[in-house]
């Protein structure tokens, strides 16, 4: 069932869990972007709605499950 686009979703990120592997900003690059150690920095603005299907599979495909998205 396609998610309502009313709801907002921003990413955010466990800090203590991330280890910089970066599948987020290859995901998902018009909200995460990359430190020059290869940690995320993410935009201060909410996912596109064209772009919430490949934020899940950036949640879902983070090697360390550091990568989250909140309403």
């Amino acid at each position: 069932m396609p998610e309502p686009t009313t709801i907002t979703l921003r990413a955010a990120v466990d800090w203590t869990a991330c280890q910089g592997h970066g599948a987020c900003a290859d995901l998902l690059p018009e909200v995460v972007s990359l430190d020059e150690w290869g940690y995320p920095i993410l935009q201060e603005r909410p996912v596109p709605a064209e772009a919430r299907r490949r934020a899940r599979r950036a949640v879902s495909e983070c090697p360390a499950l550091a990568f989250l998205l909140k309403r």
